[in-house]
């Protein structure tokens, strides 16, 4: 009776280890489970708790071969505000002409300079306050000038996206066409006897043209500017009061910062 009770306590032992143990499946199961989440865990790590590797290094470490990488693309960060110099030429056949004894005269070797302030409001949008200066010259009227400056405010509106955002990259434009529309104050005077000066309203001033950007922060601007001079005649011994239409072609080099 006694060995029959042993040998169904060893039966019983045997067949409850049996029952715990892995088969060999199990155990290739097992294994690539826990391989598996070594994996997962190790790439949460390297996207949480990144290494420190700046310059070249970083980009030998962070980027791989035939990842989505593109050298033809480059990082840019949009800027704020930007400063705008430059000048240009009055077009003759497209502002009106100075009256001089009672005959007209057009407008020959003006020219027009420029420096403005401008806030980029948004990719589409942005602000400008400038200050001109126009020196005018006429055809058949030796040493006989006169002199704008004003003092004005402009609102710009871009016909395409300065920059573009794509997933985590900003990229810029090269090529963007713009408008504009605004108005300046001043003062401008006929030198001479006889000329007419005093204060000039240029409401409304509108402009028309494009900017290349050379990299992210320097580019030029190329434009027609029209303005509707209001003010005291425009030449010598003319009427009290007149609006006047005059025509300038602007080049400029706009600094981003």
């Amino acid at each position: 009776m006694k060995r029959l009770s042993y040998l169904f306590l060893s039966f019983f032992i045997l067949n409850s280890i049996s029952a715990y143990a892995y088969t060999d499946q199990e155990n290739i199961r097992f294994r690539s489970e826990i391989e598996e989440g070594l994996d997962v865990v190790s790439a949460r790590l390297n996207v949480d708790m990144p290494d420190n590797a700046p310059g070249a290094l970083g980009e030998e470490v962070y980027l791989q071969e035939g990842s989505a990488y593109n050298k033809n693309i480059s990082v840019f960060v949009p800027t704020s505000m930007y400063v705008r110099m430059g000048a240009g030429l009055n077009l003759g056949f497209a502002s009106d002409k100075a009256s001089f004894n009672g005959e007209e005269h057009e407008s020959s070797g003006s020219w027009n300079t420029q420096i403005g302030l401008g806030w980029n409001l948004s990719s589409y949008v942005r602000t400008e306050i400038d200050f001109q200066e126009s020196t005018f010259s006429f055809s058949d009227l030796n040493d006989m000038q006169a002199e704008y400056r004003t003092l004005g405010g402009m609102l710009y509106f871009d016909f395409a996206r300065r920059y573009i955002q794509s997933g985590d990259i900003t990229y810029r434009r090269t090529f963007v066409p713009f408008m504009g529309i605004g108005a300046g104050v001043g003062q401008y005077q006929f030198n001479g006897i006889g000329g007419a000066e005093g204060f000039v309203i240029a409401a409304p001033r509108a402009v028309l043209g494009f900017n290349i950007m050379f990299n992210d922060l320097i580019g030029i601007d190329i434009m027609y500017q029209y303005q509707m001079m209001i003010g005291n005649g425009f030449g010598w011994n003319v009427r009290s009061g007149g609006v006047d239409n005059i025509s300038n072609i602007m080049a400029s080099i706009r600094f981003n910062f």
